[in-house]
């Protein structure tokens, strides 16, 4: 997520079929090769896609925040053994599930939303949605509600009855990677470089805490000589709020300009060196061909809105594994 987004201590993360005409998809990555469909639920829970949208939009009027925390939880499934609403998943005695691994422990954030979501449409076509497509068309309404593009979700995900604390506590790239780290984590997922600066752009949306970005601050810590794309103001900014109210405590937006709005901000940011955390601005300053990428979506939002759209059907097609079912409650398995 890096990716990327997005709510607290965030963490780095095929073409799309808009027409809805029901073309079968391929899945990518990891797992059991299941074969997704864009229109799986047209005639078994017609209603599914609007209940989705209900609450999300209803939600995020009510907290623009969680617009950034429901795309989050969908990037944190798939890049864990692939997108099967494993991340949703409660220990028990007899399963130890990802919430309390590293990157999530007091960070992810939008079960309960879910958690509605699934009841609700329970309540019209039980056993029939899984939460992991519900996880997926949550993320793309979050997306379209804060003024993003729209696109059509593959759905027949299946819901794993595992979970891998440890795989969410390797897997999942951290705001410190660099990018060539970005790179190859993307790339073991059959993501594309541009697929992960697409997707990075999800941080146009979100908070982050101090923790998340100190290595950030160093050369104002250290007295070192700035990195190349440096915004020295913009760091002292960030340096100042983290002292006043301490690391652990201080949180500020990943885009300070338009926060609420999903939009090429974020890519402006960068190339004025105002990228919240490390793994954001090394987009900016580590590589030449990310740069160019960064470069041509922060003065073509249409560029950026179109490969992020393929990049969250492509993301969104990373299989699971077989051992699964359509869970009745997202929070244990059957």
């Amino acid at each position: 997520m890096p990716i990327l987004s997005l709510s607290e201590n965030p963490t780095n993360f095929s073409e799309s079929c808009e027409d809805g005409s029901g073309e079968t998809g391929s899945s990518f990555g990891i797992g059991f090769d299941l074969v997704l469909d864009f229109g799986l639920y047209r005639n078994s829970c017609p209603e599914a896609e609007s209940i989705v949208y209900s609450w999300v939009e209803t939600t995020v009027l009510e907290d623009p925040r969680m617009a950034a925390s429901l795309l989050r939880l969908h990037f944190h499934d798939c890049f864990v053994n692939g997108c099967d609403a494993s991340v949703l998943l409660d220990d028990t005695e007899g399963l130890v599930g990802e919430k309390t691994a590293p990157p999530n422990l007091n960070s992810l954030r939008g079960f309960e939303v879910i958690d509605s979501i699934k009841s609700d449409i329970e309540s019209v076509c039980p056993e029939t949605v899984s939460c992991a497509d519900i996880l997926a068309m949550a993320a793309r309404d979050s997306v379209v509600v804060s003024g993003g593009p729209r696109w059509e979700v593959e759905v027949g995900r299946k819901d794993s009855r595992t979970a891998s604390k440890q795989a969410a506590t390797n897997g999942l790239p951290s705001p410190n990677s660099t990018v060539s780290t970005l790179i190859s984590t993307f790339q073991n997922l059959g993501l594309s470089q541009t697929d992960m600066v697409a997707l990075s752009g999800g941080h146009t949306l979100g908070k982050a805490r101090c923790t998340s970005f100190t290595a950030r601050l160093q050369p104002l810590q250290t007295g070192q000589p700035a990195n190349h794309g440096d915004n020295l103001e913009f760091l002292e900014s960030l340096q100042q709020l983290c002292s006043t109210v301490g690391p652990s405590v201080g949180i500020t937006q990943l885009d300070l300009v338009t926060p609420s709005t999903f939009d090429n901000q974020y890519y402006v940011n960068l190339l004025s060196g105002e990228g919240l955390l490390p793994s954001d601005q090394a987009l900016a300053v580590q590589d030449p061909g990310t740069r160019a990428i960064v470069e041509t979506y922060a003065t073509d939002q249409s560029v950026f809105f179109e490969d992020f759209k393929n990049a969250m059907v492509k993301m969104g097609g990373i299989s699971g594994g077989s051992n699964s079912e359509i869970r009745k409650n997202c929070r244990m398995i059957n």
